[in-house]
């Protein structure tokens, strides 16, 4: 028994029980979903898609991808899925190399804007390998889908991504499909944050609008680490072959033999995703991230857009002089899960940027609603008060607040 790995992993899973985890990636699954990914399946290699196999012994691996297609195809509404892209930014780039060229021009939303990293940021092999243009947000923190559209027209893209993995707004899928028809450009809609919502019925669709649908499993539509892209009905009429081009450029474009135990765990999510209980799921993120929206704004915290669409809230600390990598480290010494993020417009870098990052979808999950978040707001807002009164850099460790504010969620959490 390797007793320093399962010490660590107990450690661990009590410290998942043991804070508010806020981070608006991160969710709990379910008991069956945990049974998938630590099962039998991981013994198994399977190069390949169901019954066009390099390897023998096949047999059940593909009835669990066929059933895995089959719930992503009618849970979303779309002709074509796979399941086997190991992660988001996998997928982003099967898209690419299935769709572009090195050197073709790929048009994604800019990182300090909200956008990816694979969305054409210049660190990425999106950004190196492509030419990349970035759009970003007006002043407001809004997309401006004129300034899209304009960019568009002028820099001609053949793939537009639109989605965004801190933007707190709707993002208006039609619109963007409009834009991609004007230039001829295929429109890839990345839904990683906001699937659960979408398929819980709180958030627009990109089906109708878009040609390549790409979401990760593991945020808000509550799965294990994986991706799934799909190909909508628009997405064949424009490329007949699409579907082909995608299943090649994951396998063998990119990757090896999927992660068997993740393409079950994800079959069992799209699963439970498609049950009314999901629905209710999603309604409730949508109304805890208000709440606690509604909560910090009345505290006297400024947020980019001035409040929240979805499970999202982007927290603005610059008028406090603080920094998120500080607030963040304070609010996790006091049992608060957050993570630093940049803000439109933001003169910091990512390693030290002027915002916070929060997120309903793991709190919801834990079965907390409008009073909690309401306490939640508050002990945020505590925290940041505090840290603007001592310092910038306060001493978490020796300061007795935060040792009464750790004793106080703690029995919050408990309670």
């Amino acid at each position: 028994m390797d007793t320093e790995i399962l010490d660590l992993i107990e450690k661990e899973k009590k410290r998942q029980k043991e804070v508010i985890n806020l981070i608006p990636s991160e969710n709990y699954v379910s008991e069956e979903v945990l049974r998938a990914i630590g099962s039998v399946l991981t013994n198994k290699y399977s190069e390949g898609y169901p019954k066009k196999r390099y390897y023998q012994g096949n047999k059940y691996i593909d009835e669990i991808e066929t059933l895995a297609i089959e719930r992503a195809k009618k849970l979303f509404d779309v002709p074509f899925a796979n399941v086997q892209a190991y992660s988001g930014s996998i997928a982003n780039l099967a898209v690419y190399f299935a769709l572009l060229k090195p050197g073709d021009t790929l048009m994604g939303m800019s990182l300090p804007a909200g956008g990816h990293l694979t969305h054409g940021a210049s660190v990425t092999i999106s950004g190196i390998n492509y030419k990349s243009v970035q759009y970003g947000v007006g002043k407001d923190g809004y997309i401006d889908y004129d300034e899209v559209e304009k960019l568009a027209l002028k820099c001609k893209p053949k793939v537009i991504v639109c989605g965004a993995t801190a933007y707190p707004r709707v993002i208006d899928f039609e619109k963007f499909g409009k834009i991609a028809d004007l230039c001829g450009a295929f429109l890839l809609s990345d839904i990683s944050h906001i699937a659960g919502l979408i398929v819980g019925g709180v958030h627009q669709s990109p089906v109708p609008f878009a040609h390549v649908i790409m979401t990760t499993t593991h945020k808000s539509l509550r799965g294990p680490r994986g991706a799934i892209l799909m190909v909508t009905e628009r997405g064949l009429e424009k490329d007949p072959n699409l579907a082909k081009k995608i299943d090649h450029a994951v396998f063998p474009g990119l990757q090896g033999g999927p992660h068997d135990n993740v393409t079950a765990g994800i079959a069992i999510c799209l699963k439970e995703a498609s049950e009314s209980s999901f629905r209710e799921y999603a309604k409730q993120v949508v109304i805890n991230a208000k709440i606690l929206a509604e909560e910090l704004r009345s505290g006297g915290l400024i947020l980019s857009t001035g409040g929240t669409d979805n499970h999202l809230i982007l927290v603005d600390l610059r008028n406090r002089n603080l920094s998120g990598k500080v607030v963040a480290e304070a609010l996790e010494r006091t049992g608060i899960v957050v993570n630093k993020n940049t803000i439109p417009f933001d003169m910091g870098s990512s390693f030290d940027p002027s915002g916070i990052r929060l997120g309903t979808p793991a709190v919801t999950t834990k079965g907390m609603k409008q009073e909690e978040m309401k306490q939640i707001g508050g002990f945020i807002v505590s925290v940041i008060n505090h840290l603007e009164k001592v310092s910038s850099r306060g001493d978490f460790e020796n300061d007795k607040f935060f040792d009464i504010m750790a004793n106080t969620i703690n029995n919050f959490i408990h309670t």
